[in-house]
């Protein structure tokens, strides 16, 4: 059977190896301000990407840089709604003026771990991101609230699964409060997204087999080893005649 899989990045967020990072993705998430960067490392993060012809996406945060956007705060969906329009909309701006066309968002941390379980905050990001284009593919994960919202505003969902992150027996990220909440062993990670890929599982801290849907994986950009990450797993996908490809908006 043959497979096509994305591979995407957190970038543009200060950890010093996007460079890096860009030669092996298929997909850039790229900061909007909120947890990190401005609007020069938009603009430098998109033009890199599309020098090196990687998709480049959008990756909204709650307004929380004290935290890099991982604390969950106590926010209403209006001000979701307002925060991911006015990260999109600058993000599309600077875009459109590197003469390139965003085809993706990622919500960002504690938004995203938020709205994967707040039926009510995925609907006002999904609102947000209609809004602004509804050509943009929302990343989530299977079976979430996130995905759901997103379909409901008439939005293309790219399953989302983690090649650095450990899962819960519900199929949620370890939070990252805890000890086992990243993978450390790269080659560990590569044959673990295989099964993902191949059996639409995996593994949790807990022993118990997940469902998992992987359209899209992702390495984060600010973890350590991140680079080597990606790359031992782009060469463990080619070695499975996986193709890498970013997903494609279906007219």
């Amino acid at each position: 059977m043959s497979l096509v899989v994305d591979l995407n990045a957190d970038l543009g967020e200060g950890a010093g190896h996007d460079d890096e990072l860009l030669a092996l993705v298929t997909s850039a998430n790229i900061a909007c301000g909120f947890h990190a960067g401005d609007a020069e490392t938009m603009r430098r993060s998109i033009e890199t990407a599309r020098d090196r012809k990687v998709a480049v996406g959008a990756h909204p945060s709650l307004f929380d840089r004290e935290n890099f956007g991982r604390k969950e705060l106590s926010v209403k969906s209006d001000e979701i709604f307002d925060a991911v329009v006015y990260q999109l909309g600058i993000f599309q701006a600077i875009a459109d003026a590197a003469g390139v066309c965003p085809s993706h968002v990622k919500p960002h941390g504690a938004l995203y771990n938020m709205a994967v379980r707040d039926r009510e905050l995925a609907d006002a990001i999904g609102r947000a991101i209609a809004k602004i284009d509804t050509k943009l593919i929302l990343f989530a994960p299977q079976n979430s609230a996130l995905a759901r919202g997103g379909t409901a505003n008439g939005l293309q969902i790219a399953h989302e699964v983690f090649a650095d992150r450990n899962y819960l027996s519900d199929g949620s990220l370890v939070p990252r409060t805890r000890s086992d909440a990243l993978l450390h062993d790269p080659k560990e990670a590569a044959a673990r997204v295989v099964r993902m890929l191949r059996d639409g599982r995996v593994k949790s801290v807990d022993g118990a087999d997940v469902d998992v849907r992987a359209e899209t994986v992702c390495v984060h950009g600010d973890t350590p080893g991140a680079v080597d990450f990606a790359r031992v797993l782009k060469s463990r996908l080619e070695e499975e005649d996986v193709s890498l490809r970013a997903p494609k908006f279906r007219e």
